[in-house]
């Protein structure tokens, strides 16, 4: 009898020193980053599903798009409603899609998949997504070719839940430099761009993780030499940052206490800190859409990089 595959697909598993990473095909997803076996994101059993979206790539948007619907050359687009509990559609067409890898090494595996014409999104596209590992951790670039005969819009964005070692994520001191966030609806879509001051989702200068009950899209961050960083800090020094291109102009923090996990107990606190290229309802808005000519590529990267570990 042959072994079971995951439910993520087939894994690939890159190495390099002690620093090992694990990507499942379908969605791309991150399942395991760690140095010297100190994991710095969530993981869960291989019969399941990413837990709350947990490592998944998102494209050719992140987050929600109001309804399912957006206009495009004035013709009314209707996507599949994938947010069933507040009637949009989210995290883009991929999340359920399994990837092939077109290069793997000890070090390094890309994976691509394809966008096809369909409901609400009329458009081709070939996505790639890189993870490499080096002496400072773990790089992901993400890249989109417009193999189709017309100008798409896009956002690309990812969802990796973070966590120092086996500290529990409410002793972390979450930093995000981000000063506007966007202010939701009911239904989780943004209806104002406001200045993070005088609010709790003001992340500038460190919150204690147990204090944050958040699920936000925050922008406005402050960049050195096109780099945007996110970090989490905890007691001992030891801590992880969250790196992206400055083209990752939003991050949404969510912060459940009810992330399920391995030899973890249920109904935890976790943490999210997802770049995006673009904010909440993007397809509508406009606001940091990206648009990709015909023929042309598009790349970017973010990464993570272990304190003190």
């Amino acid at each position: 009898m042959t072994g079971t595959r995951p439910a993520t697909g087939r894994q690939h598993e890159i190495r390099r020193g002690a620093a090992v990473a694990r990507v499942g095909e379908v969605a791309a997803v991150l399942r395991e980053f760690s140095v010297d076996g100190v994991a710095f994101t969530e993981t869960w059993d291989d019969s399941g599903v990413p837990p709350m979206g947990c490592g998944i790539v998102l494209a050719p948007w992140p987050n929600r798009v109001a309804d399912g619907q957006w206009t495009y050359q004035g013709a009314l687009q209707k996507l599949d409603i994938t947010d069933l509990s507040n009637g949009h559609a989210i995290h883009g067409l991929l999340r359920n899609t399994a990837y092939q890898p077109v290069a793997v090494d000890d070090g390094s595996v890309t994976l691509a998949a394809s966008i096809y014409p369909q409901h609400g999104y009329p458009f081709t596209l070939d996505t790639q997504v890189s993870y490499a590992l080096s002496d400072e951790g773990l790089s992901v670039t993400h890249q989109l070719t417009n193999v189709g005969a017309q100008a798409a819009p896009f956002g690309v964005g990812a969802h990796p839940y973070l966590r120092v070692g086996e500290r529990p994520v409410g002793e972390l001191v979450i930093t995000v430099s981000g000063s506007e966030y966007a202010r939701t609806n009911e239904r989780l879509i943004p209806v104002a761009v406001e200045p993070v001051d005088g609010t709790p989702l003001d992340l500038r200068s460190g919150v204690q993780l147990d204090r944050l009950d958040a699920d936000v899209a925050v922008t406005g961050f402050a960049a050195a030499a096109g780099i945007v960083e996110h970090r989490l800090d905890a007691p001992d020094g030891t801590g992880l940052v969250l790196w992206a291109d400055q083209v990752f102009r939003w991050a949404q923090v969510y912060a459940p206490s009810n992330f399920p996990g391995p030899g973890r107990p249920n109904q935890r606190k976790a943490v999210a800190v997802e770049p995006m290229t673009c904010g909440v309802n993007a397809l509508n808005t406009g606001r940091d859409l990206l648009w990709l000519e015909p023929g042309d590529t598009w790349s970017a990267s973010w990464g993570l990089r272990p304190i003190g570990c």
